[in-house]
């Protein structure tokens, strides 16, 4: 039974029996049906006896759909049989599934109808429309909408209710729910195809919702084990399946780790390099062009499959002409400039293989290999994150079309064929040159999904693997295209037409329709719209209440939030914000009323409100209850966040960000917030005024790892390498403190020189440096063996000095001193002396209040006088110095004054600039006498 599971989901048909115990009729029928379900015979399915058997004795199954099941129906082994055996229920549910994908993802249309597979119903009066009309609110989940013009959602419910009893038990009787509960558990394949179901339920939502742990971690099993571990395509299925289910929740890095997993467990070698070859008609010298290199791992069967598949290239490339080539349209460019494909420079096996060590050095970028339909689908899925802004984290525009490319230059199935073709139209959309064939491509596919050029099975085949999107996802990515063009009103009539009435009005306030937009949203509250306005109005009055009574409780609830955002972006708003705000509010409210509690939209829209007014107590309780129903916001969890921080509220604020990154762990902001709180974390409760006591080192290193995290995605955010400096300080890592220092000193040099360089932590690279004594590091007596401290310290501190700080910013007194106090340990008197005296010249007696202002005077003074003293410590040393270095034949790298004629000058200047505003000032007798003192030494 487990190879029979096995077979049904990677959808190949189950090999023949040869058991002859008393089963062998039954266990004959369950192969017959799962070869049917691989061949896409559904309607032979959902029409036998068994699914009629599993419709007729459940009740729950059909729940809310204003028909009860019919017991008379049931006769006969195979009905009893069907209720029990939990592999005819599985093959019922994947039948239902597969159905509803066909209907709105891959095409063709059905040959049946819901009323046909439910012949066992008592309600003659129940049509199809309003079967798909009560499925469409029980698809709701957790507050989320699903599209009420999807094509007979009843599937999809249907499915959903069969997956989940045998997740659970049995809906049938209690005399056999103890047997099918035992034997649905028995289904080691249900995960993945929970998984699946999960995938396709969530494209129909407004905003994804996240699978239940249990699932993933019934997943995590499988994958441990054994049998299961050592088939290569099945373990690569199932990594890439969950790498779409975590990109589809907006969780990328997660997603890219499956999809690399997913690609080193099939086999799939490929690297991203450059190879010589023209872009262009007129280009005659040949230069490097990028490309992608990939090979499929040795399968069986591959010879015959590589073989159809390049028959097919030749018929398929220029559309669907060819007999057997069964592949959407590929539009050709057409272009006045641009080649229809890079013409690669071929290259000879030897030539390959000597200029590279690559794996795949032996293949000529002219002529690749055809690729396994699974390995093309794990580079379209690498393609997924192109719009992230970390580098490290998704592939950019220019490094996603080789991938592409790779893949649509050996079509194998169509469904891999036409997500390939959609991956290019997007990236294509953003060039002057190819914005043409990006759209009239696009057009061409969602055209092509009514029609039978090729088998179901073919576009199902691979259906779960891929990022295919809807029809109507697709027919509003048009719309989308139509808008970016500015072609508005043609984007209008799609968005009408497919009732996406957000959309419609984005549209409509672009045109300086917002009266009309509103009115739109009120009609359509109060039942008065019934058909789109690109569509003939015939018979509205009779429609009306029916297309009321087809707005369901939480698509109602998302028109009375779109008002509240239409009250918000109004023209009256900039008149009068607070009215406006008001005005939204009571709409807000009246969505989550109508909502019954489950519109998650309502609440995050009603507690950003309440922050913009800063009642935070009112936004925490909206931010929580629309986080209870979807935790998925990370924005909203980051409002939480921040509502918590400003009521001092710091171990909730914790969780609150912490949430945050979880679900978006590429935002900054939010690590560098939640570094702040582990800081504050003991503060909680103290009474005002009081002291908060000394951040335990432990919270100190967890806001230093927290930073370090945000870092990776906010690298030019100088605030936060600010604090990220400070807090690598306390926790002793000093080397990744001077690190800090060098981007502020990058980011802040030409801004803000005196922001831009911290001297305290500038004094303790120092003073960590200077510990140690440099006499053993000239002896060679000492082996670093820390960066953060002493000799391991030195050359990153030096690297700071003369690459970052000296170069840029020269007016700083305390960075010479600290400078000058590195070159003493290092015994560069010399250095250190004429650091000293740049100290002082860009200290407070370069100012020129100095004659004026009688402290600065003062200040002054002390300044000179450390002078004075500093220089008659250094001054002989490095005089002896130079004459050492003489003595032995070197040139001394400039040649230095003597320090007291040097200080001489110093304090005449000094004294004839404020001669006239402070001689009679008693401090005046210090500069003479120390003046004095110079000449008597001389």
């Amino acid at each position: 039974m487990s190879d029979l599971e096995w077979a049904i989901y990677r959808g190949v048909a189950p090999k023949s029996s040869t058991t002859s115990t008393s089963t062998s009729t039954s266990t004959s029928r369950v192969e017959e049906l799962a070869t049917q379900l691989a061949e896409a015979d559904f309607k032979s399915i959902l029409l036998s006896a068994e699914a009629k058997a599993i419709f007729a004795t459940s009740p729950l199954l059909l729940e809310g759909l204003n028909v009860s099941p019919n017991p008379d129906a049931q006769s006969g082994d195979s009905a009893s049989e069907s209720i029990t055996s939990p592999v005819i229920r599985l093959i019922v549910a994947i039948a239902l599934l597969h159905s509803f994908a066909q209907v709105n993802w891959t095409g063709p249309d059905l040959t049946f109808s819901p009323l046909d597979i439910l012949p066992t119903v008592s309600a003659t009066s129940t049509s199809t429309e309003e079967l798909n009309n009560a499925s469409v609110p029980l698809l709701t989940l957790k507050g989320e909408p699903a599209y009420h013009l999807a094509s007979q959602p009843v599937l999809l419910l249907l499915a959903r209710r069969l997956f989940l009893s045998l997740l659970s038990s049995s809906p049938n009787s209690s005399s056999s729910s103890s047997s099918s509960s035992s034997s649905a558990s028995s289904l080691r394949t249900l995960p993945l195809w929970l998984l699946r179901l999960h995938l396709v339920h969530i494209a129909l939502l407004d905003e994804p919702v996240s699978l239940e742990e249990n699932v993933f971690q019934s997943i995590e099993k499988l994958l441990a084990d054994v049998n299961v571990a050592q088939d290569q395509d099945l373990v690569a299925t199932i990594h890439l399946e969950r790498g779409l289910l975590h990109h589809a929740l907006g969780q990328d890095k997660q997603a890219n780790q499956e999809f690399l997993t997913a690609s080193k467990a099939s086999g799939l070698e490929f690297e991203l390099t450059g190879a010589l070859g023209k872009r262009t008609k007129y280009q005659i010298a040949a230069h490097s062009q990028l490309v992608l290199l990939a090979e499929s791992r040795k399968r069986e069967g591959d010879g015959e499959d590589t073989a159809a598949a390049a028959g097919q290239e030749g018929e398929g490339e220029e559309g669907n002409n060819g007999k057997d080539a069964a592949l959407p349209e590929t539009l050709a460019l057409n272009d006045d400039t641009l080649l229809e494909e890079t013409e690669f420079t071929k290259v000879t096996r030897d030539d390959s293989a000597s200029a590279s060590t690559s794996r795949l050095s032996h293949i000529d970028p002219a002529n690749q290999p055809a690729l396994h339909p699974l390995d093309q689908s794990l580079l379209l899925s690498l393609c997924l994150s192109q719009h992230n802004n970390s580098p490290s984290s998704g592939l950019t525009g220019q490094q996603m079309m080789p991938f592409l490319v790779r893949v649509i230059s050996h079509p194998r199935n169509w469904s891999v064929h036409t997500t390939g073709l959609l991956l290019r139209s997007r990236l294509e959309s953003t060039r002057s040159r190819t914005v043409e064939r990006s759209t009239l491509q696009l057009l061409a596919l969602i055209e092509q999904m009514p029609t039978s050029d090729s088998s179901t099975t073919e576009r199902l085949k691979y259906f779960h693997q891929l990022p295919l999107p809807s029809k109507w996802e697709m027919e509003r990515e048009l719309a989308k295209r139509y808008l970016s063009l500015g072609v508005t009103r043609s984007a209008l009539e799609i968005f009408t037409r497919l009732e996406m009435w957000e959309d419609a009005v984005m549209c409509l306030q672009r045109m300086d329709r917002e009266s009309e937009a509103e009115t739109i949203v009120r009609d359509l509250l109060e039942g008065k719209k019934t058909e789109s306005d690109v569509v003939s109005t015939l018979n509205k009055a009779s429609l009306s209440k029916q297309r009321k009574n087809k707005l369901t409780a939480a698509r109602e609830a998302k028109l009375w939030c779109l008002l509240g955002d239409l009250a918000l972006n109004s023209e009256q708003a900039t008149k009068d914000p607070a009215g406006a705000r008001q005005a939204a509010i009571e709409h807000y409210e009246k969505a989550w009323q109508v909502s019954k509690h489950t519109s998650s939209r309502a609440m995050r829209s009603l507690g950003t409100i309440r922050v913009g007014l800063q009642q935070y107590e009112e936004a925490i309780i909206c931010l929580k209850n629309a986080l209870e129903i979807n935790p998925l916001y990370s924005r909203a969890w980051f409002t939480l966040g921040v509502c918590l921080v400003r009521l001092e509220r710091w171990n909730e604020a914790k969780d609150a960000f912490r949430r945050q990154v979880g679900v978006e762990d590429d935002d900054g902001e939010g690590w560098n917030n939640l570094a702040a709180v582990y800081l504050r974390l003991g503060e909680e409760g103290l009474p005002k005024g009081e002291q908060p006591p000394p951040v335990t080192f432990e919270n100190k290193l967890l806001a230093y790892r927290a930073l370090r995290q945000g870092l990776k995605h906010s690298y030019n955010n100088w605030r936060m390498w600010q604090n990220y400096m400070i807090i690598s300080i306390d926790v002793g890592e000093l080397s990744e403190a001077a690190r800090a220092m060098t981007r502020v000193v990058e980011e802040l040099a030409t801004k803000d020189p005196i922001l831009a360089v911290d001297p305290d932590v500038l004094d303790k690279l120092v003073d960590s440096v200077t510990r140690d004594d440099y006499s053993l590091l000239e002896q060679g007596e000492v082996v670093p063996t820390s960066s953060n401290e002493g000799f391991g310290l030195l050359p990153i501190v030096e690297r700071l000095f003369d690459h970052t700080i000296l170069p840029r910013i020269s007016d700083s007194p305390r960075v010479w001193r600290a400078h000058a106090r590195l070159l003493r340990w290092k015994e560069d008197w010399a250095g250190a002396q004429e650091d000293y005296l740049r100290a002082y010249r860009c200290s407070v007696v370069s100012d020129e209040r100095v004659e004026r202002d009688l402290e600065k005077w003062r200040e002054a003074v002390q300044e000179i006088e450390d002078l004075v003293a500093v220089l008659s410590q250094l001054g002989p040393k490095a005089k002896a110095q130079e004459e050492a270095k003489q003595k032995d034949g070197e040139e001394p790298k400039k040649k230095k004054g003597d320090w007291k004629f040097q200080a001489r000058g110093l304090v005449r200047t000094f004294m004839g600039r404020t001669r006239e505003s402070f001689e009679q000032e008693k401090d005046w007798e210090r500069l003479q006498d120390l003046l004095d003192e110079l000449k008597r030494s001389d």
